[in-house]
């Protein structure tokens, strides 16, 4: 990726990297690679491993789930105004995607793969622990809001089985 002060001051508006100073961004950007997804692409599969994560940088994707009944429902919408990221978690475990992520007009993003991920954080460790605590963040509010969801679906069942 090119890291010109522009590249640096797009790249400061992702929360996931607004901690890091334009050199320590400029850092980062050298192991990010741009890669362009036509709409309808499915950038991430739910239940294939992972090894990268996304900044969306242009365009806007659906986030999808899969029911046990094998029905694909959107979760979210994502616009690059939003400043998103996804697929954090790969550069944690290199687990199962937990979601599908279509592109639903043409897209561009930039990637960080696993592999180059931990390398920067051994050879930039002070930015590589930045990084692990912005990501580490975002998956804490996840996790929170899911439970508090589960939670409403929890009551919202017991209320149904008590008014049988």
């Amino acid at each position: 990726m090119h890291s010109g002060n522009a590249a640096i001051s797009g790249l400061k508006s992702f929360p996931l990297l607004s901690r890091l100073s334009d050199e320590e961004l400029a850092c980062l950007a050298g192991v990010m690679e741009e890669r362009d997804f036509p709409a309808g692409a499915e950038i991430l599969r739910e239940g294939e491993s992972g090894d990268e994560m996304y900044l969306l940088l242009r365009g806007s994707v659906d986030v999808l789930k899969t029911t046990p009944f094998g029905d694909r429902y959107v979760t979210a919408s994502l616009m690059d105004s939003y400043h998103c990221s996804f697929g954090e978690m790969a550069l944690i475990d290199q687990g199962k995607r937990s979601a599908t992520v279509r592109a639903k007009t043409d897209c561009k993003a930039l990637a960080l793969g696993y592999e180059a991920f931990h390398r920067f954080c051994r050879e930039h460790p002070t930015i590589g622990v930045e990084l692990l605590m912005s990501i580490s963040a975002t998956l804490v509010h996840d996790l929170r809001m899911e439970n508090d969801n589960l939670r409403i679906v929890y009551q919202a069942l017991i209320e149904e089985i008590e008014n049988r």
